[in-house]
């Protein structure tokens, strides 16, 4: 039996009032505009058959990490928690001594994506910070989009063990016309990266990137990312992807079950090692978590 871990989710509190990106003014995250946690989150884990996750970050406050910490605490399938670090800042090397005293805390997460300097990864990390990450044993998960590939495997490429994963696969522009050039950016930047070998990639965030006229039924997603799956598999193996549901942005596109499904159709015709590494193994080795919680 395939033992699986979500490899990247979120909860969130609004009155917290540090999630910038998500607000009430934004009618397009409308449904996911109120608190996510643990209550809501068991019960579609537990019918996927999913016994542990990882919470990622979604603001860029150290406040949030906290808070994060805390759920993790009282959420016993919360296996590690990835949270935010300004790594340009001169105390960025105390707080990350502070977080890595807790267990759960398994690495850090820029928001990149939001960034408005596209070379922020390879220009403004202190090398104070990443030099502590690396000391602590701690994670860099890289929230991308293909126009900060080549900055990023500039990062790579200057800390080649400094472990690494790219979260939701650089969220391939599949909205976009076909002459779009993020389109070349994106499978030309990942083909590069995949040449690291201490970097990982994420099955995750894709149905959100997916028009919606091509996810209307799980068959009909699974067809049209085929092509995208089939690309990360060449380029990573199963050894190097790591599933998650991206839950609760994830329901901006479909249901919990609905991903669960597309993600059987994807790896149907992997061998059982290769689906156990996809959904749980990958995870557990990336993140330090293959004897359970500390």
């Amino acid at each position: 039996m395939i033992e699986r871990i979500d490899g990247h989710c979120h909860y969130w509190t609004l009155q917290r009032g540090d999630y910038g990106w998500l607000t009430p003014g934004a009618a397009h995250l409308a449904p996911i505009y109120r608190d996510f946690g643990p209550a809501e989150m068991r019960p579609l884990a537990e019918a996927a058959g999913i016994a542990r996750r990882i919470l990622v970050q979604a603001a860029p406050t150290e406040a949030e990490t906290l808070f994060l910490l805390d759920q993790g605490r009282n959420d016993k399938a919360v296996a590690g928690i990835v949270g935010w670090v300004d790594l340009s800042s001169a105390e960025s090397v105390a707080s990350l001594e502070n977080f890595a005293k807790n267990p759960l805390f398994k690495g850090v997460r820029p928001m990149l994506q939001d960034l408005e300097d596209i070379d922020w990864i390879a220009t403004r990390p202190s090398g104070k910070a990443v030099a502590a990450l690396k000391r602590l044993g701690l994670r860099f998960d890289a929230l991308v989009l293909p126009q900060h590939l080549q900055s990023l495997r500039h990062f790579v490429e200057t800390h080649p063990d400094l472990p690494v994963v790219i979260d939701h696969a650089a969220k391939p522009a599949f909205a976009a016309p076909t002459d779009d050039p993020r389109h070349a950016m994106w499978k030309f930047g990942m083909a590069e990266l995949s040449g690291h070998p201490h970097l990982c990639c994420k099955l995750s965030g894709l149905l959100t990137e997916l028009p919606a006229e091509l996810r209307t039924t799980p068959k009909a997603a699974a067809e049209a990312l085929r092509p995208t799956v089939d690309s990360l598999l060449t380029w990573f193996g199963p050894d190097r992807l790591i599933w998650g549901s991206d839950w609760p942005v994830l329901t901006l596109a479909a249901s919990f079950p609905f991903w669960d499904e597309v993600t059987e159709r994807l790896l149907q015709s992997l061998g059982q090692s290769q689906r156990a590494a996809i959904l749980g193994g990958t995870a557990a080795r990336f993140y330090g978590i293959e004897g359970g919680r500390a």
